[in-house]
């Protein structure tokens, strides 16, 4: 501790054993604070004889605490090595290194090699170099301290680029001699010291100015008059207050090492000392500046990497996007940056710059992750508005193309928006990838979107393409007119060209080329055309419903399509001919698909194979020389046009002629049966006979009222059987069964009508005698229940029907 109670530093750096405590220097620099002083510091050393009261003098002008000599022991070896401390209350910080005394009897022969080492050492790392002289040596040729400024020129040519010290000659126990006599002849034993050391060529002409200022100051003796002493030594004092400022002792130094570096600087600079190799001080110093640069910047890199600030924004980074990341992160680098700056500052400008570099380079290399993690989060969110917002200008009716281009200019000035604000102004990231990564995407997306809203198209076409041709071409077909597939041409040709016209106009909004959009346009059309022929197909499929449904509407019903009645002058034949004719054209414009307008020979032939006689027909035809239906293709009908195969054709109107014998046979018996009815009169001659003949058994029942009687009683009997049975149905399978299904039925009949005549006076005698106990103001509610209870009903046997109904004529 000083005497004012501030803590004092000292330290020994190097040994007795020449060896460098590398750490003792470090720890002494950390305690001191050193390390933050940058170059406002100075390093003062001292040499001098052994004895010479170096250490005494170094304590009372700085206030350090090195050891001193006890003269009462005898002059000895005290200071062994070479000690630092800190200088007490002076500004700048002050590193005072006491170097051990020359010409020692301990040290022996041994002393010359660690003069000079230590000599050399405070030359390199000093600013100010305190010589401790005898005042009774100076003017002797012989004297103690010419050997010692001898060594300190020796070593001095030893530095490649020797710094500009101060070399201050502290005169000690001054006599009564004049200080300034004193300065002049110590000032000319160093000049012809200066000029009889061999120097090397560069510096054969230099001057001693060239590399230091020179000044004597002359202290009395500390044992005969310390007062004194301590006097001179705090008016020395003030020389070293602000000693690197202008006009200050050290002013004009060079080659100063930044404070952070002096341990480094000096433990190197001792090495290369102790292995006796020439200091170049301008490599050491790029040395120092190389190593120190690198320590800060992997310390700043660290303190980067640990960063709060940098810390969270990579975490925001992970979970989304993050606005403003490039100016956030470049004031964290730039915060760092210029830390590194200020702490390097003083060191070599092109060292510090290149570690700089390095710094701002490793820095950037570790952000590159977030940075690329913020580039895909902005990636998404422009590919995820470009594809919304393509969306809705299509959903708006804009044109595709047109709304694709905007979208994908919208999106990329939004994504180099987002690029600029993520940005690292520290880093030359090349956006290329990204931009072409987010263009393939928006062509990719727009590719996918074109091709499915061409698919909505094409189906919406195809469907109404379907509606158009469809349900005409069915009904075309099914009409079986010789000029149908003539229909369905003019049909499929209007539909399809005005369709299809209207499809180009849709295309045009895609901007395809004009391959794609041709082949898109046949597709359509041949879309068009599988319509035809599928729908031609389904109803060739049911040819054979559509045949007999032709033929029972023809022989049916009359020109008029009213019903046919089969009276005596229908031509039965000529109908049945008229029904086939118009089936078999059905069959003829249901055999192939006619869409090109070619001509063929299908309705011809089966003209003469069916309709007209089979082979004597076509035997006598000249157009056919063989069976034109003994083959599975039609002449001038390719395969994949053909329906129905001409072997399909004889197959199918053969069960067609089975399938429609029965309405024939059934129209030729109607016919017969109404020639029967016309029929069923006998002539007006047999008529006169039966007149003339019959004219007494006639004035018989005149004259017997009792047979009119039985007569009317069976008439009417027999008109009431008449009803209940289909006499002509009967005897329609024969005359045998007809009389048998009559007899059985007869008399069931017969006593069912006496019953309900029974029943039916029994419920007149009722209401007559209910009537006469009744008001006067039901008359009319009786006169309806009677007129009800007045209807016979008849129940008739399982073979008749259920029942007729018939009002009594007598209640009228």
């Amino acid at each position: 501790m000083a005497a004012d109670g501030s803590e004092r530093h000292t330290a020994q750096v190097v040994g007795a054993d020449g060896e460098m405590d590398g750490p003792a220097l470090e720890r002494f620099a950390a305690a001191a604070g050193l390390v933050q002083r940058g170059l406002s510091y100075a390093v003062v050393s001292i040499f001098g004889p052994q004895g010479s009261g170096k250490s005494t003098l170094l304590n009372h002008l700085f206030g350090t605490s090195f050891t001193e000599m006890d003269a009462l022991k005898g002059r000895n070896q005290t200071t062994k090595g070479i000690w630092v401390a800190e200088a007490v209350g002076i500004e700048p910080f002050t590193l005072v290194m006491d170097l051990e005394g020359t010409d020692g009897r301990e040290r022996g022969e041994d002393d010359t090699a660690f003069e000079k080492q230590s000599a050399l050492f405070a030359l390199a790392v000093s600013d100010i170099v305190m010589i401790n002289l005898w005042c009774h040596d100076i003017g002797r040729e012989q004297a103690a301290n010419r050997p010692l400024l001898k060594t300190i020129f020796e070593v001095l040519m030893r530095l490649f680029s020797p710094r500009k010290t101060m070399l201050l000659l502290v005169i000690r126990d001054k006599t009564k001699t004049p200080v300034e006599y004193l300065a002049q002849a110590l000032k000319e034993d160093i000049h012809k010291i200066w000029d009889s050391v061999p120097k090397p060529e560069v510096f054969k002409k230099a001057a001693l100015s060239e590399f230091f200022n020179v000044e004597v100051t002359a202290l009395p003796s500390y044992e005969e008059n310390e007062e004194l002493f301590k006097e001179q030594v705090g008016k020395l004092r003030h020389k070293f207050i602000h000693s690197i400022d202008p006009g200050g002792l050290a002013a004009d130094r060079r080659g100063v090492i930044p404070a952070s570096g002096f341990c480094i600087s000096a433990m190197h600079i001792w090495k290369v000392i102790r292995e006796n190799k020439d200091l170049n001080l301008p490599a050491h110093k790029i040395m120092v500046a190389t190593v120190r640069c690198e320590e800060i910047a992997d310390e700043k890199l660290r303190c980067f990497m640990l960063d709060e600030g940098w810390l969270e924004l990579e975490a925001a980074v992970t979970s989304g996007p993050v606005r403003s990341f490039g100016m956030k992160l470049s004031d964290i680098i730039d915060f760092y940056l210029l830390d590194y700056d200020m702490e390097t500052m003083y060191f070599d400008e092109g060292v510090r710059t290149v570690k700089r570099q390095q710094l701002q380079s490793e820095i950037v290399n570790h952000t590159h992750p977030a940075f690329e993690t913020v580039i895909e989060h902005l990636h998404c969110t422009v590919l995820g508005k470009f594809k919304n917002d393509l969306e809705q200008l299509l959903r708006s009716g804009e044109r595709f193309a047109a709304s694709a281009r905007h979208c994908a200019q919208s999106s990329s000035v939004e994504f180099e928006a987002g690029w600029r604000d993520a940005v690292v102004k520290h880093a030359d990231w090349d956006g290329t990838n990204s931009r072409n990564k987010l263009q393939q995407s928006m062509e990719v997306h727009t590719a996918c979107l074109r091709i499915a809203k061409l698919d909505e198209l094409k189906a919406t076409y195809k469907k109404k393409l379907l509606d158009a041709l469809s349900g005409p071409v069915q009904s075309i077909l099914e009409t079986g007119e010789r000029d149908s597939w003539a229909s369905i041409r003019r049909l499929y040709r209007r539909e399809t060209e005005h369709i299809i016209l209207t499809f180009s106009d849709s295309l045009s909004e895609y901007e395809l080329d004009q391959t794609t959009s041709v082949e898109m346009v046949l597709e359509l059309r041949e879309h068009a055309r599988c319509t035809v022929v599928k729908k031609a197909r389904e109803e060739a499929g049911n040819i054979l419903i559509r045949m007999k449904g032709r033929f029972s509407t023809v022989l049916s019903h009359d020109k008029d399509l009213m019903p046919r009645t089969w009276i005596a002058n229908e031509d039965i034949h000529a109908i049945t001919r008229e029904a086939r004719l118009a089936a078999l054209r059905l069959m003829s414009v249901m055999a192939a698909v006619r869409l090109d307008d070619k001509p063929d020979k299908i309705d011809r032939a089966l003209m003469v194979s069916l309709l007209d006689g089979g082979p004597l027909c076509w035997k006598r035809s000249i157009e056919f020389t063989s069976d034109p239906l003994a083959s599975t293709t039609w002449q001038e009908v390719s395969p994949q046009d053909t329906l129905i195969t001409p072997v399909q054709c004889k197959s199918i109107w053969r069960q067609f002629k089975a399938e429609t014998e029965y309405p024939v046979a059934q129209a030729i018996l109607m016919q017969e049966a109404h020639r029967r009815s016309n029929n069923s009169l006998p002539p007006a001659w047999t008529i006169l006979v039966l007149a003339i003949l019959g004219f007494n058994e006639f004035m018989f029942l005149l004259r017997n009222p009792v047979y009119i009687l039985g007569l009317f009683l069976a008439f009417v009997l027999s008109y009431a059987v008449w009803l209940q049975y289909d006499i002509w149905a009967y005897f329609r399978h024969g005359t045998v069964s007809g009389l048998i299904t009559i007899s059985s039925s007869l008399l069931p009949t017969i006593m069912d009508i006496v019953t309900a005549i029974i029943n039916m006076s029994h419920r007149k005698k009722h209401s007559l005698h209910r009537s006469r106990r009744a008001l006067p103001y039901h008359a009319q509610s009786l006169s309806n229940q009677s007129h009800q209870h007045a209807e016979v009903h008849y129940h008739a046997s399982p073979d008749t029907p259920s029942s007729v109904d018939s009002s009594s004529g007598s209640d009228s």
